[in-house]
């Protein structure tokens, strides 16, 4: 199942986050987060529900500023940058795929994926061309003129990641991709993302419950209370926390 490669990481990350830190009222979802993301490199975040996994995925991806720490993005400090530039990176270097697509419903299959060029300026014909092929790619091309509603989640989740592939990012986030998925349905998911980045080089940061899907991933850090940890020590972790209760 797994389609792990064996990708140097020695070059200088294309993401760094030092110390994150971030509240929502008096709850702290980040307490000095730290992790790195490599161009090329699928990296595993897992953690149990609540751990602040998300909340990690916004901030590196500029949709939500950290309250402290830093996230350098190829030499920009994305907490630094005006809104317009963030906007700017999240249609160009960024891609993001949440757990349910987020497609938009009025649009078919083909508009959705379509949409982030058209959204840069590319024109309708070639905008929906390299839609085609993307879908094709993701082996939903027969759903083209469908709405979201008429998809199934594993389609719509194939959907998603083809417009958020579409223009060629740097780096994807993809949170919780498989979290609603059959087993099926997320390898194949999975498989399809895979098999994308490989061929373009896009890093991949993917939040995960699932070892399983985990196992797709180059490597894989853990994320308890707040704070990464390396997966080698999870459950280490796990016992001196059971030990201590």
């Amino acid at each position: 199942m797994s389609t792990r490669a064996d990708q140097p990481t020695a070059s200088a990350p294309l993401i760094t986050a030092t110390g994150l830190t971030k509240r929502y009222g008096r709850t702290e979802a980040l307490r000095g987060a730290s992790v790195e993301l490599h161009a090329g490199e699928i990296l595993a975040v897992t953690g149990t529900s609540g751990s602040g996994k998300s909340t990690l995925l916004h901030c590196l991806a500029g949709i939500v500023r950290p309250d402290g720490g830093t996230v350098t993005y190829a030499g920009e400090h994305l907490g630094e940058l005006p809104e317009a530039r963030l906007s700017e990176l999240r249609r160009t270097d960024f891609g993001v795929v949440f757990q349910f697509g987020q497609l938009i419903p009025e649009l078919t299959a083909l508009d959705n994926v379509a949409l982030p060029l058209l959204l840069a300026g590319t024109g309708r014909a070639e905008a929906q061309r390299q839609a085609d092929s993307w879908l094709e790619r993701f082996g939903v091309r027969g759903q083209a003129e469908l709405r979201p509603g008429e998809l199934s989640g594993g389609q719509s989740q194939r959907v998603a990641l083809a417009r958020a592939l579409i223009t060629g990012p740097k780096a994807v986030f993809a949170d919780e991709p498989t979290g609603a998925l059959d087993s099926l349905s997320g390898e194949r998911v999975m498989t399809a993302l895979v098999h994308a980045s490989r061929e373009s080089g896009t890093a991949v940061l993917l939040i995960t419950h699932d070892a399983q899907i985990a196992a797709y991933a180059d490597r894989e850090v853990w994320l308890r209370d707040g704070a990464v940890h390396s997966a080698a020590t999870r459950f280490t972790v796990q016992e001196a926390a059971r030990h201590a209760d």
